[in-house]
């Protein structure tokens, strides 16, 4: 007031401002998007309509024309129930909302999933194709979704097809108006590795400094800093010692949690009746990017908007890429189009698929815990697959539910019911409570509550609500007293419920995604190569996922092709019954543009004749000399008729040739001489390439492993095979028949993964030597010791005692020793042997001998003998030990030279 007091209208002006800027919010009241309906008819009305009209429509397919009249009874109660309580809480416009943007998707070619959540239970949405799964068909409880006794909005979670979720958004905006339609904001927080990672680049500390602290946080979810010092020792250790990290940590530690960035929410949409902005305020991402509430998810519902989810699913477009495929060759022989929807969940090949645990790739099932669940439970039948899906959290894994489930299930142990009343809820899940509607209906069968009531029951004993239950209990007591249930056991029976209620799951979407996981297994089961290549493709950006499916291509016996520019697309695409043609989107340094421009160019005029010809033909701004060089090094031009090297060596000279040839063309000229672009091609023959070397196997390896993330044409242990057979004790494939014993073995590091254990931080390695792959359990005190070797696409040698793995059933060792190769050579070899006859050791072979050999020279490793030929006698002369080596490829290649490699060897 002080410094304002010369203007006081200036003091005067504030206070109007505050008054004009008063606003007040009501919360609480959701305000539903309007739906437009035919002229005549009303919301209720039209939906009303719609559902009875769907209805027909599901039960004309799910039963025979001649049941239907004898099945429909159930239905038109269960459909007229849910009609009356959708009406009556006024949600009529939200299903038509959700049912309309869902039949746009399907009309348009946007696969859309069979349902998620508890809405799969409303019978109500199955009419109108909002979901795909029968809920009377699979006793799916329609208050579990909605709750006619506690006010809530329905909330239904669809999932589209990845590549066809924005088309689906776009037409929502159209639909309704874009100033009414937008997505939701996110806040990203400042995680454990980002935050040092931040930090560090403010302090201005080196990138390597950085990225090595960094990399000590252990890759897991939810970790903290404050967990990373406990649990790495290598990080602690540094934190205590050096200065410069302690004052890094301090400061992330203090800045770790907070909001560092504004995103966007997955799947939230929400869709105003009126203009966004008289609702919420907005947020337009920097650069001209999309507008979003700036609001997040739970602040939108606060303020009365409607949130829709619309999730992505990679699940549906393998399905959909899969499909397409079969269809296509269904089409060529005159079968009709496969309809997942039709199959009966009976199919004795995907079960056999799904009991030997071969369900990488199947959705929902692909897990490695997942895996040996499923070898445990052996499921036979639909209802196991809906388990199998509840079962894997860790609530089940860890209360004991999971072995009594699979125990009773193999008759190992009795199936008990706690009342014989309950029996026909439990016995599809041998007496034990799985599902969250499991426990509405013991409480609606036992002590008379209505399903609303028991969601209500069902939700106090899920959140612990010590008050709420206390209330409950009496009120189930009193019901089941009643119904003449002895008090003992209607308490034993809560009891029960309360313990389980914890750990049930939903059953509604157990059920929808046992549906998906049923069909990626049957599709891997009937048509393995159409799902594989579907598969490759719809991860063919992350490299670590397309090395896993290739191996599973392998163990399929599905040959999977190097990439080709005269045959390959650029998704992975079948080429026979179980043939795969590798997919050019795969290539690293190789853009989408590039791949169009090769494809287009080779259906328009042909295959690729020689290299002059590829860089002549393709456009040269999309195909430029780093996607050439790709190209070449992941095998893609290996039928142009040179080797790889000679490609590398002359692909300057092509691209020039080709360059002059396009600026020619487009000033009009033509050759002098009268020679075309055609001949010019014609006459570029391998005879005018440079004289180079081709690359050795290990480059040329290491060419595709740089370009596919794989070695697709031999492996890295190759070369090494004659010298590794002498000491280690044969290959991977072969351990089955070591169970119980103690091996030697190799293999390269193809995957690894650390944990911590009591006693400390281990590792579990997946070693593969071309043969197979076998997994090694490294145990805290082997780990320490070695932990510089164990990395990533590293040859060793490991020793260690063999076991059958329970959940793959494959060799597995637990490691006691390892070892690098050059260090193995070093630890097995008895000696290094070289020969030489009379002649050579008189040329001054000693002087030369001596001096190859000293830099190599290392105390208690090991001995060189000299087998001596002479003219008239024989000796093996062992040098002295200060002539002990270290026998690394560096020195064996000096003695080869040295002495010939035929008289040079290592005795293991």
């Amino acid at each position: 007031v002080a410094l304002f007091e010369d203007v006081p209208e200036a003091l005067a002006n504030t206070v109007e401002i505050a008054k004009r800027c008063t606003v007040e919010l009501t919360l609480g009241e959701d305000v539903l998007p309007d739906f437009p309906v035919p002229e005549g008819k009303t919301l209720d009305g039209w939906f009303v309509e719609q559902s009875k009209r769907g209805l027909e429509t599901r039960l004309q397919q799910v039963f025979l024309p001649e049941d239907v009249a004898a099945q429909r009874d159930p239905y038109d109660a269960r459909l007229d129930y849910e009609l009356g309580v959708i009406t009556s809480m006024g949600f009529s416009g939200y299903y038509l909302i959700v049912a309309d943007f869902i039949e746009w998707a399907r009309a348009n070619g946007v696969p859309v999933g069979p349902g998620r959540g508890s809405g799969a239970g409303s019978l109500a949405a199955y009419a109108l194709q909002i979901t795909d799964l029968d809920p009377i068909g699979y006793e799916l409880l329609f208050e579990r979704f909605l709750n006619p006794e506690r006010v809530s909005m329905p909330d239904f979670d669809i999932d589209f097809c990845m590549d066809g979720r924005d088309r689906v958004i776009d037409y929502v905006a159209e639909r309704y108006g874009a100033d009414r339609v937008s997505q939701i904001i996110t806040f990203g927080t400042m995680a454990a590795r980002a935050v040092v990672r931040d930090v560090g680049r403010v302090l201005g500390h080196p990138y390597g400094f950085v990225d090595q602290l960094a990399k000590l946080i252990p890759f897991e979810l939810g970790v903290t800093l404050d967990k990373a010092l406990a649990d790495e020792e290598a990080l602690a250790e540094r934190y205590e010692n050096e200065e410069e990290v302690r004052t890094l940590i301090d400061l992330a530690r203090a800045l770790e949690g907070i909001a560092r960035n504004a995103g966007k929410h997955a799947g939230g949409v929400v869709i105003a009746p009126g203009p966004l902005t008289d609702y919420t305020p907005l947020y337009a991402e920097p650069g001209g990017g999309s507008v979003v509430t700036q609001l997040d998810k739970d602040d939108v519902a606060a303020v009365g908007l409607v949130k829709f989810d619309f999730l992505g699913l990679r699940t549906l477009t393998i399905i959909d890429w899969a499909l397409t495929t079969v269809n296509q060759e269904r089409a060529a022989s005159g079968e009709a189009p496969l309809d997942l929807n039709q199959l009966p969940t009976d199919d004795a090949r995907t079960y056999e698929l799904i009991r030997r645990a071969e369900t990488t790739a199947v959705f929902q099932l692909e897990s490695r815990g997942m895996r040996e669940l499923i070898r445990r439970l052996q499921p036979d039948r639909f209802e196991d697959v809906i388990a199998l899906v509840a079962l894997f959290r860790p609530g089940p894994l860890q209360s004991g539910m999971v072995d009594d489930f699979i125990e009773r299930k193999h008759g190992r142990a009795k199936v008990r019911y706690p009342h014989p009343d309950v029996e026909h809820i439990l016995q599809p899940t041998y007496g034990v409570i799985l599902y969250q509607e499991q426990v509405m209906q013991i409480a609606q069968v036992l002590a008379g509550y209505s399903l609303g009531g028991a969601d209500i029951l069902r939700k106090a004993m899920g959140k612990k609500q010590p008050e709420e239950m206390a209330k409950q209990r009496q009120v189930f007591m009193d019901g089941s007293s009643a119904r003449d249930v002895e008090a003992d056991t209607a308490s034993h029976i809560f009891d029960l419920m309360e313990k389980f209620a914890g750990y049930g799951f939903n059953r509604s979407h157990s059920a929808a995604y046992a549906l998906l996981a049923y069909h990626t297994a049957w599709l891997k089961a009937h048509h393995p190569a159409a799902f594989m290549a579907a598969v490759l493709s719809a991860d063919m950006e992350h490299t670590d996922k397309v090395v896993v499916f290739i191996d599973e291509c392998r163990s399929m016996k599905i040959t999977v092709h190097k990439p080709n520019v005269n045959r390959c697309e650029y998704m992975f695409t079948v080429d026979g019954a179980a043939s795969i043609r590798y997919g050019l989107g795969a290539i690293k340094g190789l853009g989408q543009s590039a791949i169009a421009s090769i494809v287009e160019e080779r259906e328009q005029a042909g295959r690729f004749a020689n290299l002059y010809d590829f860089c002549q033909r393709v456009d040269s701004k999309r195909v430029n000399r780093r996607a050439c060089e790709a190209l070449i090094r992941a095998g893609a031009l290996d039928d142009l008729g040179l080797s790889r090297a000679s490609l590398i060596a002359t692909l300057p000279r092509a691209m020039h040739a080709a360059e002059q040839e396009a600026r020619a063309s487009q000033a009009g000229q033509d050759d002098m001489f009268g020679g075309s672009s055609a001949e010019a091609a014609a006459t570029f023959s391998p005879e005018e390439t440079p004289e180079v070397t081709e690359w050795s196997e290990q480059e040329l390896l290491a060419g595709e492993k740089e370009t596919l993330g794989l070695y697709l044409s031999g492996h890295p242990i190759t070369q090494h095979l004659p010298e590794l057979e002498r000491f280690v004790h044969g290959r991977l494939a072969d351990m089955r028949a070591a169970t119980g014993q103690r091996r030697i073995v190799a293999g390269l590091v193809v995957a690894m993964r650390t944990l911590n254990s009591r006693k400390g931080r281990m590792a579990v390695l997946s070693l593969d030597d071309g043969s197979a792959r076998m997994e090694a359990v490294v145990y805290s005190d082997v780990y320490q010791q070695n932990r510089d070797i164990f990395a990533k696409d590293k040859l060793i040698v490991v020793e260690g005692e063999v076991a059958i793995d329970e959940m793959t059933a494959l060799p597995a060792m637990t490691v006691s020793t390892a070892f690098e190769l050059e260090s193995a050579r070093s630890h097995f070899a008895r000696r290094v042997s070289i020969k030489v006859d009379q002649m050579r050791a008189c040329n001054g072979f000693v002087d030369e001998l001596a001096d190859v050999l000293a830099p190599y020279c290392r105390p208690g490793k090991t001995p060189v003998c000299i087998e001596y030929d002479g003219r008239g006698a024989c000796a093996g002369i062992t040098l002295g030990d200060a002539w002990r080596v270290v026998p690394s490829e560096e020195l064996m290649r000096n003695l080869e030279a040295l002495a010939g490699t035929e008289h040079v060897d290592i005795v293991y």
